[in-house]
């Protein structure tokens, strides 16, 4: 979506009552587009803008997003609420019931493909699975999953991937207690030079110049249909991306992508250029899932034990530390809005929406509001983990990686990054949150977290 058309909104045509749901008023349209969509394009919806963010912070827009789904849900039931964007057809999903529907049905009749998305993300993977259609769809898929290994808790290369991990954070913690502090721009930066080792190989460790690549390709693309084609960056980015998977790095999963079998077209380094965007997201839930246990000191204790709860070096599931990226990631999405358009014609209690409406899952509602459950603005990673049942897992309202055959096929790799990184950094450290919104134990979590701010001060602490 273009910044442009989030500014004007018409009213779509009103069939007659029984067939096509009507809908919403260009009153209530603007109100979704001014207080859900435009706070989500600003902020940057394939990379973070930082004084978009600040703002956001400053503002709570994003609650008023929640707030103007929630009432509207309140005027006219569980929706999905149709309403016309510059003459595109939306539908904004509010049943948890329907999102289940939405995601379960891709990509057959909700595509992941939207015109906007395949607009976006063709700016740095032209072959990348969530843009790619039919048979080399599901062929793309198929070879991701096999690589990323998707319903494994621990890939086989934990061994190899945790000693990246902790060497990484060593660096990070030495910095750290240099300077008494953990700055967001150190923490990112030893991110990236994680990430790289991890898909790349660590030949790759330094290598900012690719970095600062994907960060430009993505800054063009939060534009949409509006970005300038950058073809020429654009191809320098993949023959960088290409000779990292050309040398196959033991260890790396450069490797597993030259050693997995794979269906003609499927461009099997063409995939490796998604994992890089999706593991910056990871960052900013990881950070932020610092913040949220260095201000809870009963979950930061429950953390720092099973921190320590095991050999170091030994990957392990940590299954408490990956509740709280979950939870991370349920009250700041890093994917507002998720997008499937139809295919076909679809019904709906009340009536149909027509083929090519674009049903939008608008996650901080869903997350945070009613759909939620008991544990809306708290921060509640027991959740997630086996003592309670899993309620979250078991919750249509809460897609932190969304679900359904086009779910996150790295999620587990994901969490297993994020939490053996937490579990490094809370070892031998504690953390004292030096950076506004103020989060506390007892008030709401906020509805937006400006990870670009965040500062911490480092201390050490005792293993007992």
């Amino acid at each position: 979506m273009r910044l442009t058309d989030a500014l004007t909104t018409t009213p779509g045509p009103r069939d007659a009552p029984g067939t096509e749901l009507p809908p919403l008023s260009a009153r209530q349209a603007a109100g979704v587009v001014g207080d859900v969509l435009l706070p989500v394009v600003a902020g940057g919806v394939i990379v973070r803008r930082p004084r978009a963010m600040s703002l956001l912070e400053r503002t709570g827009w994003d609650r008023r997003g929640v707030e103007r789904m929630r009432a509207l849900r309140a005027l006219h039931g569980s929706g999905p609420l149709p309403l016309t964007v510059r003459g595109r057809a939306y539908a904004m999903v509010l049943d948890p019931g329907d999102a289940e529907r939405v995601l379960a049905g891709t990509p057959d009749p909700f595509s992941p493909a939207t015109v906007e998305k395949r607009s976006s993300l063709a700016q740095f993977q032209p072959h990348g699975v969530l843009i790619s259609a039919g048979r080399e769809r599901a062929e793309r898929r198929e070879f991701v999953e096999q690589v990323l290994e998707t319903p494994e808790p621990l890939h086989d290369l934990a061994g190899p991937l945790t000693g990246v991990i902790r060497e990484e954070a060593a660096v990070l913690l030495a910095q750290g207690e240099r300077s008494g502090q953990l700055r967001w721009e150190d923490f990112d930066a030893a991110w990236w030079r994680t990430v790289r080792r991890i898909v790349l190989g660590d030949a790759a460790r330094d290598d900012t110049t690719l970095t600062a690549q994907l960060g430009a390709l993505r800054s063009a693309a939060n534009w949409s249909l509006a970005g300038p084609r950058r073809k020429r960056l654009r191809s320098a980015f993949l023959a960088r991306v290409r000779s990292y998977a050309a040398r196959a790095e033991p260890g790396s999963l450069a490797e597993r992508v030259a050693g997995t079998p794979a269906a003609t077209g499927t461009d099997r380094a063409g995939q490796i250029p998604h994992w890089l965007f999706a593991y910056d997201a990871a960052g900013m839930a990881a950070a932020r899932a610092l913040a949220l246990l260095a201000t809870h000191p009963r979950e930061g204790e429950q953390a720092r034990a099973e921190a320590l709860g095991g050999t170091p070096a030994a990957p392990r599931e940590l299954p408490y530390l990956r509740g709280c990226a979950l939870e991370s990631v349920r009250l700041w999405p890093t994917t507002p809005l998720i997008l499937r358009e139809s295919t076909a014609e679809t019904s709906w209690e009340g009536g149909t929406l027509p083929a090519g409406t674009v049903f939008a899952l608008y996650t901080p509602y869903l997350h945070r509001a009613d759909p939620a459950g008991a544990y809306a603005d708290s921060f509640a990673p027991r959740q997630w983990t086996e003592e309670t049942g899993r309620q979250a897992r078991a919750n249509p309202a809460l897609v932190p990686f969304s679900s359904g055959p086009a779910g996150c096929p790295g999620e587990n790799l994901v969490l297993f990054t994020v939490s053996t990184l937490l579990a490094a950094l809370l070892e031998g450290h504690g953390y004292t949150l030096a950076s506004h919104p103020e989060l506390r134990p007892a008030a709401p979590v906020p509805a937006t977290l400006d990870h670009f701010a965040l500062r911490f001060r480092v201390h050490p602490v005792s293993a007992g």
